[in-house]
């Protein structure tokens, strides 16, 4: 099988994938003290769950060099029989990335397209629910034409309790109205559907700017905190855990 780790700020979510199918996956957190042994150790233990699986390849794509630095080292020395792929300049992909610098598109975006591109027919607009919400827009080509960036909802709940002298981080439930009757869903609501109606609203304009019309354009969700708000959103189309984890069996298979 083919381990995929899609290294993020906050966590990184590692799966074994076999023609398109996820067949295990785990979340663990992206921490940047591990060392290339401990994060050894830890795959090991992780492989310990699926003793059936033989790993013949790895592919990454990460947004935190210190964690892709110890990567690197481990499966250069632990791994060094299995061949491994890391997204990142010169790395076949293709997904033109029409942008000013394309160089700056971080590689899970881009991965993101073209998982996007490969499932779905007609222009693709991927929202990812992590660190921060991304929007990435892809054509009906293919083609990657950028995309926006906003404060995740971790991060927001996480200012208003610092911030707020009488706000505390709450648990992300949908409260009974949008109309909070108390402080603690009067947070939920402003996050819930605060961030359901940005995600609708800013589909709206991708799509006007592109010229097209709703039925044309597919929107998919994915990220770790997509489950927490994904239902609220009317615009969404689809969603799809594992939407980086499959693109990264795309590139190894383009590169390997």
């Amino acid at each position: 099988m083919l381990l995929c780790a899609d290294i993020g700020n906050s966590h990184t979510t590692v799966g074994l994938l076999d023609d398109g199918a996820v067949r295990h996956h785990w979340r663990v957190s992206s921490d940047g003290r591990r060392t290339a042994d401990e994060w050894r150790v830890l795959l090991t233990q992780l492989l310990a769950d699926a003793p059936e699986a033989t790993v013949h390849g790895f592919s990454v794509c990460s947004t935190v060099p210190a964690v892709l630095h110890e990567w690197r080292d481990m499966m250069a020395t632990g791994y060094s029989h299995v061949p491994h792929v890391v997204v990142e300049a010169g790395v076949k992909t293709g997904v033109p990335v029409l942008t000013d610098n394309p160089r700056e598109v971080g590689s899970d975006r881009v991965v993101n397209a073209l998982a996007a591109a490969h499932l779905y027919d007609g222009a693709a607009i991927v929202v990812d629910f992590g660190t921060a919400t991304t929007f990435d827009v892809v054509t009906a080509r293919g083609e990657y034409v950028g995309g926006a960036i906003s404060p995740g909802i971790d991060i927001s709940l996480d200012a208003l309790g610092a911030r707020g002298a009488q706000l505390r981080k709450v648990e992300l439930l949908r409260p009974r109205s949008v109309i909070a009757k108390n402080t603690v869903e009067a947070l939920q609501s402003g996050v819930l559907y605060g961030f359901a109606s940005q995600v609708d609203g800013m589909v709206a304009r991708m799509t006007a700017e592109l010229g097209l019309t709703p039925d044309q354009v597919t929107v998919v969700a994915t990220g770790g905190v997509a489950p927490l708000v994904v239902h609220e959103c009317r615009s969404v189309t689809d969603h799809q855990p594992w939407l980086t984890l499959l693109g990264l069996e795309l590139v190894f298979s383009r590169n390997a």
